[in-house]
């Protein structure tokens, strides 16, 4: 945010000021105090276990200038007391957010089941060729995550990039009355959270009230090629632009296209990025794309379609999405030991689709290996997919029998559903077996030529078992 005073931060986040009114205040915000810098906001907020107002001390030691807080506490620091730490954040972005509108900023707003995270990264790194660009870290993109990387904006941002994710209906409708978008984005209505939601349609639901958001003015930028995202061009009053990777004929004011998609030896993939607009001739520009899936294809071509919307020619967004790297840790990461064996490491989160879309990179890249060494290995370590509901157990036994149609080689599953996947897989033909986390580095042996993955939700933590692969085993690292 912009540094000003400690009177307007307790005006812009609706608290009580107790402390020196004229003090400046800012840039930072923060609700860890040990990431409190000299001059930052530090909210406290109460968790199941850890109380941040214990910590309003050290925010202050390291340099924090006020704290948003329900109470005042014995820190020697400007206090804004608000009722509910939350509700005061969310004010605070509000305001910060709806004040750089008015000097020209651009809120852009990404949901969907799967894939927000990788378009979010793709998008922002292609809006900062246009200018300078505030997006998430991660997944930032709940009630706690978006009003505070909505806080990172300042007098200079030109463009806000906002994941936003749902765990119920009503949700999407009040991040967006916290942070207005001028351009959302819609990717798909899987099966993510299906637990939560009770059903897919409710999913689509949920996923629309970001379209609904928009003014007359404004941009819903929606996947073609999901017919419940398309269904919500009847649920926006903004334009709409389409994004595809088919041929067929569609009709709007903006369509972005893939055409001849290829991949080379890593699954990254090639494209030429089409774009149609009436009265306008159709441009067509290359893209090479340094992520891995044929899944970053649907996802860069959204970035893409957005960008348009956002303004940039398409000849620019072509050729920074051929700049565009990975920016978050554990997606699709792909990593060579020293001996040649690979381990691609999705472990940050897993639905069905995303770990569908895993599975077929997977295989991909074995046969890539394959073409070089016969002998090369593709090795599934599959973990529990969460928050499915009833549908759980069937949900990883698809799975594993999803590995086992591609060809995997093994399947090592951990977490509840193990014995499903293993089910799966081995009805299948594909050697299966379910092993503590703990054990699995230990229990793989990989070639030069192997390729593993390691997929799961978060709160799985596999990523513990990618690091000890690439070590050589367990506790190696």
């Amino acid at each position: 945010m912009r540094i000003t005073t400690v009177a307007d931060l307790a005006e812009l986040a609706g608290g009580v000021l107790h402390g020196d009114a004229g003090a400046s205040v800012g840039p930072d915000v923060v609700v860890d105090a040990r990431r409190a810098t000299p001059g930052s906001v530090f909210v406290a907020i109460p968790g199941e276990h850890v109380d941040g107002h214990d910590f309003t001390g050290q925010a202050a030691a390291n340099g924090a200038a006020a704290v948003i807080a329900t109470r005042v506490t014995d820190a020697d620091i400007a206090h804004v007391v608000v009722d509910d730490s939350v509700g005061g954040l969310s004010r605070l972005a509000s305001s910060v957010v709806r004040r750089a509108i008015v000097d020209g900023l651009t809120v852009l707003a990404i949901t969907g089941s799967s894939g927000k995270t990788s378009t979010k990264d793709v998008l922002a790194q292609v809006l900062e060729h246009a200018g300078p660009t505030v997006s998430p870290v991660g997944s930032f993109n709940n009630e706690i995550g978006v009003p505070l990387t909505a806080c990172g904006v300042d007098e200079g941002t030109r463009y806000l990039v906002s994941e936003m994710g749902a765990r119920g209906i009503g949700h999407l409708r009040w991040l967006t009355g916290l942070i207005p978008p001028a351009i959302s984005l819609v990717l798909n209505v899987g099966s993510a959270h299906l637990g939560e939601f009770g059903s897919v349609e409710n999913i689509a639901i949920a996923k629309g009230e970001l379209v609904e958001a928009l003014s007359p003015d404004g941009w819903a930028v929606l996947n073609a090629d999901d017919h419940r995202v398309a269904a919500m061009a009847s649920r926006t009053r903004g334009r709409v632009a389409w994004f595809t990777r088919e041929e067929a004929a569609l009709e709007g004011e903006l369509v972005v296209r893939a055409r001849d998609i290829r991949p080379d030896d890593l699954q990254r993939f090639s494209f030429t990025l089409v774009v149609e607009r009436p009265g306008v001739p159709v441009a067509a520009h290359p893209v090479t794309l340094r992520l891995i899936g044929s899944h970053h294809v649907a996802n860069a071509v959204a970035a893409a379609a957005a960008a348009v919307a956002a303004g940039m020619e398409p000849e620019r967004v072509a050729a920074a999405l051929s700049a565009a790297g990975p920016r978050s840790k554990w997606r699709m990461q792909l990593d060579e030991r020293p001996d040649g064996a690979a381990v691609l490491n999705d472990a940050y989160n897993a639905n069905p689709e995303s770990m569908a879309a895993a599975l077929a990179t997977l295989a991909d890249l074995g046969r890539g290996r394959r073409s070089v060494d016969p002998s090369a290995r593709t090795i599934a370590v599959l973990g529990d997919m969460l928050e499915l509901g009833a549908d759980a157990a069937s949900a990883h036994r698809r799975m594993g029998r999803l590995a086992a149609d591609l060809g995997i080689d093994e399947v090592v599953a951990v977490g509840e559903y193990a014995g499903d996947i293993v089910a799966g897989a081995t009805a299948g033909g594909t050697p299966a077996r379910a092993l503590e986390r703990s054990e699995v580095a230990g229990r793989i042996a990989l070639g030069a030529m192997d390729v593993v993955l390691v997929k799961a939700s978060r709160g799985v933590a596999l990523e513990q078992v990618a690091d000890e692969l690439l070590a050589g085993g367990p506790g190696a690292c």
